[in-house]
């Protein structure tokens, strides 16, 4: 998959992961579309950026999604590159809050049923272009979960499910490639209430999925996600233990 000459739509794209997916593409000299819900933050985040445009969208709100498919068709209907990677995150116990199911559907809406529906919406144009892609930004929680982000986890092993089943789908029918982008704890603000400080920086993440587009790696396990991964193929236990360790008392 090219590195350059693309248009590429990076949903929440104006911090941490996003935004240096958005540096990095912008950097290598194709146009770049970011989206979010903050329009301050994303002209801001524009404003730092070659090439780009900020287009205030939420990805969970239906007619926001219908307008954004509708501006692309109108004025970039070369889109060749889908990035989903706006997402949100609950930290939680599950038998400590009345409002779980609330916590639950917004995860569940924003991480998994909006990408499902916007790559649905975005299919007409991506199977037209010479060269396509998608990439769905998942977690190392797809493969073990962390009891502190419960549904967190689950709508990521959700979606990684998901996305190998449109891979399958897509290169049957089409050549729209379908990458997943696996990082682990990354140091942004998305992640700082779990300890992001620890994380590893979200260029690093950006750099994996500009590797992966030249070498045409569909699962890119960054960082611990590798380790962890191989961990969970020898022994699913260990791997739930690693992933949750007993607190010391």
């Amino acid at each position: 998959m090219k590195t350059t000459g693309n248009t590429v739509l990076i949903t929440g794209g104006s911090a941490g992961i996003g935004f240096e997916i958005a540096k990095i593409f912008s950097e290598k000299g194709n146009n770049v579309i970011i989206t979010g819900r903050n329009e301050a933050r994303l002209a801001s985040a524009a404003s730092k950026l070659k090439n780009t445009t900020a287009i205030v969208s939420d990805v969970a709100n239906k007619q926001d999604v219908d307008k954004l498919v509708a501006t692309l068709k109108s004025d970039f209907p070369n889109i060749n590159v889908v990035i989903n990677n706006a997402g949100a995150a609950s930290y939680y116990v599950l038998d400590s809050v009345d409002n779980a199911y609330e916590r639950a559907e917004e995860e569940i809406v924003t991480n998994y049923l909006s990408i499902v529906g916007l790559n649905q919406k975005l299919l007409p144009l991506l199977s037209v272009q010479t060269e396509a892609a998608i990439v769905n930004v998942s977690s190392i929680v797809a493969y073990v979960p962390n009891h502190v982000i419960p549904t967190y986890a689950a709508s990521k092993a959700a979606l990684h499910s998901y996305t190998q089943s449109l891979r399958l789908t897509l290169e049957k029918s089409t050549d729209v490639k379908v990458f997943e982008l696996m990082p682990p704890l990354v140091n942004t603000d998305f992640s700082t209430e779990i300890g992001g400080e620890n994380g590893i920086p979200a260029r690093e993440v950006a750099e994996a999925l500009i590797h992966a587009f030249e070498n045409e790696t569909y699962e890119i396990r960054v960082g611990r996600t590798a380790d962890l991964f191989g961990l969970f193929l020898q022994s699913p236990e260990q791997a739930l233990a690693a992933m949750n360790p007993v607190p010391v008392a």
